[in-house]
């Protein structure tokens, strides 16, 4: 049974534009399988696309130049179509090489995908300014992996499966956050076999794209602080001590965050504070896009022990966060004051704000931290959140509304009337 993608619609209402449609993602997160179910419905439909990869030396050869690949893509789909172009960051200015075929207004539309490198991301989103659209895949996210677990028997109803189905939920819940959402590791029903398919996509990372990109013959240092911040995930990151640490420049350090943060690996969560200046110095915390990818890199997949459950669960509301919100001019930060008071999450959109505290457990009435308290002391927001296992009400704090939610239900939340 294939899985299917929320972002597979998106992708299919933007055949109809003249625009590149490019998407890039981290290794394995399934850009390859799109492509291929989008060109299989066209084929269905009528239409003759032709499909290249960059992997493929065969394709590779026509990448020599652009009347090189347009002889080709003329010799099997005439001269109109659709155009498949797999592993684009193989191509060495790729976005020069693109552009320059685009801008000859040919009847051509393209449909272009790559792992998440640098010459992807920046050089490629550059050149195509005004040219494309791009499109950043995932991992499987947990309402994708809860309808693929169940057959799609729930698919649009969700919200009662999950109130109904408590126990089935915390299961579902609890395998979410052991293993990830790699689509293979997903398709895989023996933990051995998604252990060993996990290593194979975290070495392949680490010993091919980043020592790649960074062009270093050793990785020592580079793995170590990939394992020292999926070890430090969610809490502040010292940039000074882990130079120390490691043994290596602080300028290293900062340049390794950097590449990991650019290849959609982890993401860098800066501190709120009504001072932007103050934001952009202060420490960072980052988070991973995939748990899968961060429990193998602690030594925690396929066993992760309750004393850490808590702190995954953190990381993963913040990536339910960042999907509701991908599509909006909102930033998610993180408040924290030098007497120790903490908010998880803050959501800010323009002047407003809405602070946001995670709780791994059973919640049976309304309570509140003093750390958000404070926060809503502070700032006053018109609301506040306190994401839980199971709770839901609603109480008022002064003119703050706290609205208790739990997990599953920020799949469905809607923040525009929030923000």
């Amino acid at each position: 049974m294939i899985i299917k993608r929320k972002i597979l619609s998106e992708l299919k209402s933007h055949l109809s534009s003249k625009e590149i449609t490019l998407l890039v993602g981290a290794r394995q997160a399934g850009k390859t399988t799109l492509l291929r179910i989008l060109e299989e419905e066209l084929k269905v439909s009528g239409h003759k696309p032709v499909f290249l990869n960059l992997d493929i030396e065969a394709d590779n050869v026509h990448f020599k130049s652009q009347d090189g690949l347009l002889k080709k893509i003329r010799l099997e789909i005439g001269n109109s179509g659709f155009v498949f172009i797999d592993e684009i960051q193989r191509k060495e200015n790729a976005g020069i090489f693109l552009k320059g075929i685009y801008d000859q207004n040919l009847s051509y539309k393209f449909i272009v995908s790559g792992s998440g490198s640098l010459e992807l991301k920046e050089k490629i989103h550059e050149s195509l300014a005004g040219r494309k659209r791009l499109t950043e895949l995932s991992t499987i996210s947990f309402e994708e992996f809860v309808n693929f677990r169940t057959g799609y028997q729930y698919e649009d109803r969700l919200d009662d499966y999950f109130r109904i189905e408590t126990e089935k939920t915390a299961l579902l819940l609890e395998e979410y956050l052991d293993f990830g959402g790699y689509p293979q590791v997903m398709l895989s029903d023996r933990v051995e076999e998604k252990t060993k398919l996990i290593n194979e996509i975290y070495q392949s990372y680490l010993e091919k794209d980043i020592r790649f990109l960074l062009d270093i013959k050793k990785t020592d240092a580079m793995t170590n602080l990939f394992r020292l911040v999926a070890a430090q995930s969610g809490s502040l990151i010292n940039v000074s001590e882990l130079s120390s640490t490691l043994g290596i420049a602080a300028a290293t350090v900062k340049n390794y965050l950097w590449y990991f943060e650019k290849t959609f690996i982890i993401k860098k969560v800066s501190p709120y504070f009504a001072n932007i200046r103050k934001e952009i110095t202060k420490s960072p915390l980052y988070y991973f896009s995939d748990l899968g990818m961060k429990n193998f890199a602690t030594g925690d997949f396929g066993h992760v022990s309750r004393t850490r459950i808590g702190h995954l669960f953190k990381n993963f509301i913040f990536n339910m966060l960042q999907e509701k919100l991908q599509d909006s001019s909102s930033h998610i930060n993180f408040w924290r004051t030098k007497d120790g008071a903490e908010v998880d999450f803050i959501i800010k959109s323009g002047s407003k704000i809405i602070p946001v505290e995670v709780k791994y457990r059973q919640i049976k009435k309304p309570e509140t931290t003093r750390s958000l308290q404070s926060f809503i002391s502070a700032y006053q927001p018109d609301t506040a959140l306190v994401v839980n296992l199971n709770y839901k009400d609603e109480i008022w704090i002064g003119k703050t509304k706290v609205c208790f939610v739990s997990f599953y239900e920020l799949i469905s939340y809607d923040f525009k009337f929030l923000l």
